[in-house]
């Protein structure tokens, strides 16, 4: 199994986040990896517009289709709305160290956690592809290697993938 996010997005303030595409910069990383990827009998994306792109670029190079899950997509942040990166980061700070409390509305670290650890139950299994975000993709692997919710565990950029590997997942790694 492989946990891969979304490269660089064209970051849109006037669109839901949940719907921002893939940026050209991340379409072409997509497409890098992609052609070095190896093979899988599944590959699973949250409902996300990002991730359903970033999963299709790797579907069209394998050949296959993707399956869409909603407990993969990224933590429900809706309810604070388009945050500068500056503010986003301090929130981004505050939930995964207050993983039981809520920033402004935010779905919290815990629920998110529960949420994703759920979809991947659902899904799990060898030579599946899941094609997700940073946050969730943090919040599963700290789950999976037993440990608490930490940012120190956070993607170091968009574009990562861990693997599941007897049981345990791999440190972060570039897609490109």
């Amino acid at each position: 199994m492989i946990f891969i996010t979304h490269p660089e997005v064209e970051v849109d303030p006037d669109r839901p986040v949940t719907r921002w595409r893939l940026s050209e910069k991340g379409i072409a990383r997509m497409r890098t990896f992609a052609e070095t990827a190896p093979p899988f009998r599944a590959i699973w994306a949250s409902a996300e517009t990002k991730a359903i792109e970033a999963a299709g670029i790797l579907a069209a190079a394998q050949g296959c289709g993707i399956r869409v899950h909603p407990g993969l997509g990224e933590n429900d942040r809706s309810s604070a709305g388009f945050l500068p990166p500056p503010e986003f980061e301090a929130a981004a700070d505050m939930f995964f160290a207050e993983p039981e409390l809520s920033f402004r509305g935010w779905e919290t670290a815990r629920a998110a956690q529960d949420r994703v650890v759920a979809a991947f139950r659902d899904i799990q299994g060898e030579d599946v592809a899941i094609v997700a975000h940073g946050a969730v993709g943090t919040l599963l692997r700290c789950h999976l290697a037993g440990l608490p919710i930490s940012r120190d565990d956070d993607q170091p950029g968009q574009g990562h993938y861990w693997r599941l590997v007897d049981g345990q997942p791999t440190e972060w790694l570039s897609i490109t």
